[in-house]
């Protein structure tokens, strides 16, 4: 992702499930994580979003609505798949409504696995994403142009 001229903006969808993930993405607005120090702010309508975060099973319902939030975000979009389930159905992958991993449905960036993510997992992933870090991570020194 080229080095956005403005504070990334970061939206969640929930496609279903237990709800484990949201919980810990919540947990980034805290003053724990704090993630708006690294200038990311949850929006609620990914039209204004930058990253796509991406949780919960996505079944027949959410399929549909999943791609047209996808295609309603603008320019240079980002997809982050946060948890078992969003990755490979988790333990919901044998169940009748399951549609498919997310990357099947719309293109993925970045995954995180786990089953809830810790926050720190999820706050390094976006990170990376944004290139504040390399694979190492170590902080890399980025000029602005």
């Amino acid at each position: 992702m080229k080095m956005l001229k403005k504070s990334p903006w970061v939206s969640n969808y929930d496609a279903g499930g237990c709800n484990g993930c949201i919980l810990e993405i919540f947990a980034l607005i805290t003053p724990r994580y704090d993630i708006e120090r690294f200038g990311c702010q949850l929006k609620e309508s990914a039209r204004h979003a930058d990253i796509l975060l991406v949780s919960g099973i996505v079944n027949n319902q959410s399929k549909e609505r999943l791609k047209t939030i996808y295609d309603q975000m603008a320019g240079d979009k980002k997809v982050i798949a946060i948890g078992s389930c969003a990755i490979s159905g988790g333990p919901f992958k044998d169940c009748y409504n399951f549609a498919g991993p997310v990357d099947k449905i719309i293109p993925v960036d970045m995954y995180i696995p786990g089953c809830p993510p810790r926050p720190e997992a999820i706050m390094d992933g976006i990170l990376k994403l944004l290139g504040f870090k390399d694979d190492e991570g170590k902080k890399q020194d980025k000029k602005r142009a």
